[in-house]
């Protein structure tokens, strides 16, 4: 069975995707007219504008705040570390470049996913890839696929994988055992996940931004102490990401070393393309109440997890001058050296509870996308969805007192098998992205607040929820 999972494994990250996830958010920048740079504005706007809210659905917010709970997680402190290490401060270029394009692909995964929603039997949205295959490409075999994919992959198996890294994080700093510390993450997350999305999507606007700001706070105070030295880090990710440059780190060195750890890691942060965020993103009430206003906040979802987070944890490493390959320190052990170069021993600490609160946010943000597959396969009423939450929370026990590399390997192939259906599937349906694009900014050019309107879209009659798109939130 390793065997097969290790083939799928390299088809799917050495080719399809590493590849697949590049070219369309490449596709969608250009066919979009660049959204990600043109209407960077409208991002902040969709959020900060979220005045509508109904029984139905969450808020614009609590839906980018929820989406980065997912995104926001040990890879934006290890994986950035692993990435300088094998490739070198070049690596982060090409992280930028990769969530610049993958802006774009977030933005047309996630209007799709507002677009094709549904009310589950309780009235609430329901939505995400597996529902835009089923009723935009008239595909329900593919979405009960991905659905189980993605239940598989996020909602069990990444849960581990999150809870092992707080597990070795908190045993590490405070010396606490692995057991207790994966009984603690689980009671904890048992009391939000119990509670449904709403729950969720409560705590996640506040914890988010709490962690985020804290975070990206004390990389600011890193970056002032040592301002002088900026220019040359900045100057030796640009050089070493051409090759211009020689700079310190990367083991394999070279210009494609860079580039192939920066995609890579990169990929696996943002998650753009992978058909994961669109599944809160569905959930939400989009205000403007239009499907691409929800489409430009979790394009913004990525811009916050690689631009600023993923950039503060590698200008706070190469700063510290604790990056040395071949040395074997990598992971969370570099950036934990990194930071304590800088503020002390403390510094440890620090690191530790930045990887709990981060990969804590990720389990409960993963589960939430999983409730959304359960709605799609039908098993979306209490007694399933409760054996699904007891679930989570027993892959957190397990995962924080195990070593979790083989069922992480299934993870990857199981998440790989997810995101090529979703690429597939959102550029065919990439007319409609367009579509909806231009139709939100003639009516912004009009002097209008973008609506969406049903009859302008008569090929959809029949395939989306007349009732959903046909009424006003109630405010």
């Amino acid at each position: 069975m390793s065997a097969v999972i290790d083939f799928l494994n390299t088809i799917f990250w050495g080719y399809v995707l590493i590849y697949g996830l590049l070219a369309v958010g490449v596709f969608f920048t250009i066919r979009l007219g660049f959204p990600q740079f043109r209407h960077f504005p409208e991002m902040f706007r969709a959020v900060i504008g979220s005045g509508e809210n109904d029984k139905s659905g969450i808020t614009p917010f609590q839906a980018l705040c929820t989406s980065l709970a997912s995104r926001v997680g040990t890879g934006n402190l290890a994986g950035v570390a692993v990435a300088l290490y094998l490739g070198g401060p070049g690596a982060i270029f090409w992280m930028w470049i990769v969530a610049l394009v993958g802006m774009a692909t977030a933005y047309a995964e996630s209007s799709l996913a507002q677009l094709y929603k549904v009310r589950n039997e309780q009235g609430d949205y329901r939505g995400g890839p597996a529902f835009y295959l089923a009723r935009g490409l008239r595909a329900p075999w593919a979405g009960g696929i991905f659905s189980v994919c993605l239940i598989l992959s996020f909602g069990l198996i990444f849960n581990a994988v999150q809870a092992n890294s707080i597990a070795d994080a908190v045993q590490g700093a405070f010396g606490v055992p692995k057991l207790w510390v994966g009984l603690v993450v689980a009671a904890i997350s048992g009391i939000v996940i119990f509670g449904g999305i709403r729950q969720i999507a409560r705590v996640a606007e506040i914890v988010v931004p709490f962690m985020a700001a804290a975070y990206l706070l004390m990389a600011i105070l890193i970056l002032v102490a040592n301002f002088s030295e900026v220019p040359a880090v900045i100057g030796s990710i640009v050089g070493n990401a051409f090759g211009f440059q020689e700079a310190a780190g990367g083991v394999t060195g070279g210009v494609m070393a860079a580039m192939m750890n920066g995609v890579k890691r990169g990929l696996f942060s943002n998650e753009a393309g992978m058909g994961s965020a669109p599944n809160i993103a569905a959930v939400a009430t989009p205000d403007p109440h239009h499907p691409s206003s929800q489409g430009f906040v979790q394009a913004l979802g990525v811009f916050i997890d690689t631009i600023l987070i993923c950039t503060a944890t590698a200008i706070m490493i190469l700063l510290s001058g604790v990056l040395e390959p071949g040395n074997g320190v990598t992971g969370t052990q570099l950036t934990q050296a990194a930071m304590s170069s800088q503020i002390g021993a403390i510094g440890d600490y620090f690191i530790a509870v930045a990887i709990f609160f981060f990969a804590f946010t990720s389990i409960i943000g993963n589960y939430s996308y999983a409730e959304n597959a359960m709605t799609f396969l039908g098993a979306g009423s209490k007694a399933p969805l409760s054996v699904l939450r007891v679930g989570v929370l027993a892959m957190v026990v397990w995962g924080a007192v195990q070593s979790v590399s083989t069922v992480f390997n299934a993870a990857d192939a199981s998440m790989g098998l997810m995101a090529t259906i979703n690429l597939i599937a959102i550029v065919l349906l990439s007319g409609t992205v367009t579509k909806l694009t231009r139709d939100y900014f003639d009516q912004k050019k009009q002097g209008l607040v973008p609506h969406f309107h049903a009859a302008a879209y008569p090929e959809l009659a029949g395939h989306i929820d007349g009732e959903i798109w046909a009424e006003r939130p109630e405010k």
